[in-house]
């Protein structure tokens, strides 16, 4: 009977689990601390709006007294510089961090990882494929700019003792990097990207979980005070109306709509349609930090004195302090000056181009109308630039001077500027009025 015991234990320790080379063993229960433990969301595209909130989580933790950081990520990437601001907020921390990579730590999501005090990642993870892409996807072939970021990698790497040189191969696709660790080179015209066995033995990552509270009990914790950072209806709000297409969106429909509500009244959804998205654009950057109020009375302030340019003469002064007012409010809502001026540049185009169709189409409506007179004084209208003295016609007179073949005659008791057929009439003729043609009365001698 022992030795059926033995033998069982024995088969049943062949089927134990066995922990993955460099990976730390997660501490036994009985091991496990208490602490407040701040689970922080970033799964989306890196914009203003996410950094925004994670700036909220990371200040939330700290008041709060947290002792341990945990950040899912699952990220594609996205702006370079808020990727920077995180990092930075990340490495500045007093608070232990954990970057728990579930999906993907892609482009600027690794550079984000790499700041972390330590990576988890999840066996069908991955990290990575950080090289430089504009707006529309293509590849930056900017050698300054793959040197700049490369040196940012590089640097992220080194902060916790991560082979520099792997971060670099993320970025630089001309570069050749060894990695003996997993029997693999990179060579030029590749891009590094690794799968979390792969980050586990280049020491990318330093252990593999399948869930956050795994994490949170390798990190030592037993995770009874878990806070998970939400995001707030506005905070959704303000992600997606920060986003740079959205944004961009929102301003052309804010020119374009105002814009032609001044120039061709009398729609009312133009106006409308061109308020509300410029409130839009004023509200995310608002709420996600970005703007003050007074970027909005500045906008407003802008929007009316360019209305008053259309209707009082200023010789273009109003006109010229309005469009400075509108461009710096929108310029000073925005996280990115200079984005915030391509966005603007890009929306303004657009606006122009539907403007200048629209203003063609309903060319009779404009309120340039106001100011053109398009009346005519036409006869058949009643208008007359002379009088016709057509009371004149068959009333006989005599003529004061000669007719050769104007003249004067005295027709009743007026004096009238008369001419003949092209005869000749001596004076003290007795003439008589045989047509008016407006202001030619024309006479013959009796």
């Amino acid at each position: 009977m022992y030795f059926m015991i033995t033998l069982v234990i024995v088969l049943l320790s062949g089927f134990a689990p066995v922990s993955l080379s460099n990976a730390e063993a997660a501490p036994a229960p009985a091991d496990l601390k208490s602490g407040t433990v701040y689970v922080i969301p970033l799964d989306q595209k890196i914009e203003s709006g996410l950094e925004k909130f994670l700036e909220r989580g990371f200040r939330e933790a700290k008041d709060q007294g947290a002792a341990l950081i945990v950040l899912e990520v699952n990220t594609p990437g996205g702006r370079v510089d808020n990727a920077e601001n995180i990092g930075q907020m990340i490495a500045g921390s007093p608070i232990p961090t954990v970057a728990f990579i579930q999906g993907n730590a892609a482009s600027a999501g690794s550079y984000i990882a790499l700041h972390a005090d330590k990576i988890a990642m999840r066996p069908d993870s991955a990290i990575g494929a950080a090289a430089l892409v504009d707006a529309s996807g293509q590849a930056v072939n900017s050698p300054k700019e793959i040197a700049y970021w490369k040196s940012k990698m590089s640097a992220a790497a080194d902060l916790q003792h991560r082979n520099p040189r792997i971060a670099e191969g993320m970025v630089d696709p001309s570069i050749t990097v060894e990695m003996p660790e997993i029997n693999r080179t990179k060579e030029k015209g590749q891009i590094i990207s690794l799968s979390s066995r792969e980050a586990l033995k280049v020491g990318y990552a330093d252990t593999l979980a399948d869930s956050t509270e795994e994490v949170i009990h390798w990190m030592g914790y037993n995770g009874e005070d878990t806070i998970r950072v939400e995001r707030t209806l506005a905070e959704n709000v303000a992600i997606f109306l920060t986003n740079p297409i959205v944004m961009t969106i929102l301003l052309f429909l804010g020119i374009a709509g105002v814009v032609i509500e001044l120039i061709v009244p009398g729609f009312g959804v133009p106006g409308i349609l061109g308020i509300t998205a410029f409130g839009l654009y004023f509200f995310g950057n608002y709420i996600a930090g970005f703007a003050g109020l007074e970027t909005g009375v500045l906008f407003l302030i802008g929007l009316v004195l360019m209305a008053l340019e259309l209707f009082v003469p200023s010789f273009g002064i109003l006109g010229i302090l309005g469009s400075v007012c509108l461009v710096a409010g929108v310029v000073r809502a925005a996280y990115d000056t200079q984005h915030a001026l391509e966005t603007l540049g890009i929306a303004f185009a657009a606006a122009l181009v539907v403007i200048i169709i629209v203003v063609w189409i309903f060319k009779e409506r404009g309120v340039w109308n106001r100011f053109i007179l398009r009346d005519e004084l036409t006869t058949d209208k009643g208008y007359s630039s002379v009088t016709e003295r057509i009371d004149l016609l068959g009333l006989e007179g005599i003529s004061l001077t000669p007719l050769r073949p104007a003249g004067t005659a005295v027709i009743g008791s007026e004096r009238i500027d008369v001419v003949t057929e092209g005869g000749f009439i001596k004076a003290d003729a007795s003439v008589k009025v045989i047509k008016v043609e407006g202001t030619r009365v024309v006479v013959a001698e009796v």
